[in-house]
């Protein structure tokens, strides 16, 4: 809980003593309050923030390195700069106007604020592109690719970072997934797919290929920056020895534990309904290699599931000093 708000139910709690405790149901009320407000201000501030950062790495990466070389990006970025380099409109118009029907699935589909957010988000990345002229870095192609592509993700992930998208393409995927069956992966894949044989056609299969490699670049970029430096791994322990693998995590890996009370059900020994403790932890993947050693001491036959944990909060996640 907020220090703030800590303080302000204390002072409450001790003013009750003797007074009229309506007043201090509204003095608990104001403070409620007042923490959800400074928490809203809180992450509107940082949303907009990272938002702003997508948008200028987006800009760059399309002014610096795709426009003036005429290379274009997978999704609904690239399906403006292959209208833009085939019909000769402006790019900033084609990116606002085919991301609308995006956004409006993305309003039905996710909600208002996610909406508002990527208008936000899109127009900005418009108005980036018409009034702010980024320098061409370099008219070698593999760099462009590479760069350019990098720039662009990394645009897209801080925007997503900031609740919103500066491509639509994850919208209609998250959308046709739910009616097809396929992963979103699956959809992006077979988008891009498209995309870029009409590129092939219209423009050159040259082109094409290292719009693919910008694409790759990109995508990389923007599941580093989403899922962050640290990736971590959920790990979950089913073993006899529960307490002894509890500890070594907590004393020879610093790390946090939670534990579930549970049963066995069906073992090498058949149906066994034994109650056990279930640990779970969470680290990096440079510690599983340790972690399954060390399980291995206690417990060769231990039941181990990991499982890749795309964000973390609260908690302790971080490593502790370990004395």
């Amino acid at each position: 809980m907020n220090p703030l708000f800590q303080q302000v139910i204390i002072k409450a709690v001790k003013n009750s003593q003797g007074k009229d405790t309506r007043l201090d149901k509204g003095n608990y009320n104001f403070a409620k309050a007042f923490y959800k407000f400074k928490i809203s201000i809180i992450h509107l501030l940082k949303d907009s923030f990272l938002i702003a950062i997508g948008i200028l790495s987006a800009g760059f990466g399309l002014e610096g390195f795709l426009l003036p070389n005429s290379f274009i990006d997978g999704g609904v970025t690239g399906m403006s700069l292959l209208a833009s380099e085939i019909t000769k409109y402006p790019l900033p118009l084609l990116i606002v106007i085919i991301n609308i029907p995006f956004v409006i699935l993305g309003f039905s589909q996710i909600g208002k604020t996610f909406a508002i957010k990527s208008i936000i988000a899109i127009t900005g990345l418009a108005l980036s592109i018409t009034f702010i002229h980024f320098p061409v870095i370099t008219s070698d192609k593999l760099l462009i690719a590479v760069f350019g592509g990098f720039f662009i993700g990394a645009g897209i992930g801080f925007a997503v970072r900031g609740g919103g998208v500066l491509d639509g393409t994850e919208v209609l995927a998250l959308y046709l997934g739910k009616r097809t069956g396929l992963t979103i992966g699956d959809i992006i894949l077979v988008f891009n797919i498209i995309i870029f044989s009409f590129a092939a056609y219209l423009l050159s299969i040259e082109t094409a290929l290292y719009s693919i490699l910008t694409y790759l670049s990109a995508s990389k970029t923007v599941d580093f920056v989403i899922a962050g430096v640290e990736e971590y791994t959920g790990v979950t322990i089913i073993s006899s020895h529960s307490n002894e693998v509890r500890l070594m995590i907590i004393e020879k890996m610093g790390r946090g534990v939670t534990i579930y009370n549970g049963k066995r059900g069906y073992g090498k020994r058949g149906e066994t309904p034994d109650s056990m403790d279930i640990v779970y932890t969470v680290i990096t993947r440079l510690e599983i290699a340790k972690l399954q050693s060390e399980v291995d001491k206690i417990d060769p036959n231990a039941f181990v599931v990991m499982n890749t944990v795309k964000d973390t909060k609260g908690g302790m996640i971080k490593k502790r000093p370990l004395h």
